[in-house]
């Protein structure tokens, strides 16, 4: 099986679908978008494979979402591929691919919903916050 997450190893919510996908027996392709982002017709495919419109993959918190005014519903989403292009983290993280589908996981434990093996045992996020139990149930 073929798993592949963009992931931003600074991101607690990225780090913990990581070791999710890794719980699962699986070491996935990382891609640390960052450092190498997609191209525009990677982006437009991964998005549109979650289920979403590219606004929808926009992240706002801690991006210069605000300062290029891409809150302005008139941005077209060549626009918005521009920003994407030149501001990689305004893509939301972590993306995961699997052969059973795409998702954007956030909260990261959506990411059982597209893994071969969803029966990862316990699970702890980093924070603290139990998502699956000692009995093998999702708290959540």
């Amino acid at each position: 099986m073929t798993v592949t997450i963009y992931h931003n190893p600074e991101c607690g919510t990225s780090r913990n679908t990581l070791a999710m996908i890794r719980q699962s027996g699986v070491e996935p392709i990382v891609v640390e978008y960052l450092k190498t982002p997609p191209s525009r017709a990677r982006i437009r495919d991964l998005v549109s494979a979650a289920g979403l419109s590219l606004r929808d993959a926009l992240r706002q918190k801690d991006t210069p979402f605000e300062a290029l005014g891409l809150a302005d519903p008139a941005k077209t989403d060549e626009e918005l591929l521009d920003a994407i292009e030149a501001h990689p983290v305004l893509l939301n993280r972590p993306l995961v691919e699997t052969p059973i589908g795409t998702r954007l996981c956030r909260p990261s434990e959506l990411v059982l919903d597209i893994l071969e093996n969803p029966d990862i045992g316990p699970f702890t996020k980093e924070d603290g916050e139990v998502i699956i139990d000692s009995e093998g149930k999702r708290v959540v």
